[in-house]
């Protein structure tokens, strides 16, 4: 039981609790935090007056906004020791002057964060959230491509995305995946996904995909196309050896990596 929690760290522990139920009680609350259903209630109009939650009778619902938040932190945590390992190895590609493409993938969003002491960067990105990890860099400039806001994901993509691609040329362009299949193809869940990610590489002088091993040895609905289209290839040492050979073979530079304590 939880007690004596000042009132604003009751209200963010109450609001943590939605992410692993879909609501919650008022009694429930109570007696977990052992304060009176009415300091319950006014901790929810709070939150309700922040749009982070929905009163109900008796209860409170995540807002739609909150249940996204939820589920967008929940994929940046899977995986995050070996993604951030990833995202390290790619930093050291990133040279003073340079023009990037970061695409919305978790992993290249832990590169954004490692780009803020970047000298004289361009980074172009479709990302709301590499554009929003990156707006206070000094020495970093931020171009945000338009588009179409992907359901469920802070990312913009479609037509005029890639019509926007195509006003630029960069030095890199750092791509994670969906999935790696076994013959080394690389796989989006969106089809339209898929097609920005083909421009990103081709106006872009190298390119480099970042991806966990889980990803590995799977598909998913759209192709986008395969590792020997790419130059670089950054995976953590819990892909299979076999398919890294393999993959060696279609022509990019395989560099895997280990997460710091494994």
């Amino acid at each position: 039981m939880v007690k004596k929690l000042p009132s604003a760290v009751r209200q963010s522990v109450i609001r943590d609790r939605f992410a692993g139920q879909p609501g919650v009680s008022i009694v429930e609350l109570a007696r977990e935090f052992a304060v009176s259903e009415m300091t319950i209630r006014r901790d929810l109009d709070v939150l309700e007056g922040k749009s982070q939650i929905q009163r109900t009778h008796g209860g409170a619902v995540l807002t739609e906004r909150m249940m996204f938040e939820f589920d967008y932190r929940e994929r940046r945590e899977r995986n995050r020791a070996e993604k951030c390992a990833i995202a390290a190895e790619a930093r050291k590609l990133v040279r003073p002057g340079q023009r990037l493409i970061l695409d919305n993938g978790t992993t290249t969003l832990e590169l954004a964060s490692l780009l803020k002491d970047g000298e004289n960067l361009t980074v172009i990105t479709p990302s709301l959230a590499v554009a929003s990890e990156l707006q206070h860099a000094t020495d970093v400039e931020v171009i945000l491509l338009g588009g179409i806001i992907r359901e469920g994901s802070p990312d913009l993509t479609g037509p005029v995305t890639e019509h926007c691609l195509e006003m630029f040329s960069a030095d890199i362009a750092f791509q994670g995946a969906d999935a790696i299949g076994t013959d080394g193809a690389i796989y989006n869940s969106d089809l339209r996904l898929a097609r920005v990610d083909r421009t990103m590489r081709r106006i872009a002088n190298r390119s480099c995909i970042l991806c966990d091993h889980t990803k590995i040895g799977r598909t998913e609905l759209a192709r986008s196309g395969t590792l020997a289209d790419v130059d670089i290839f950054i995976t953590d040492a819990g892909a299979p050896a076999g398919l890294l050979k393999q993959f060696g073979r279609l022509g990019p530079k395989i560099l895997t990596v280990f997460p710091l304590g494994g």
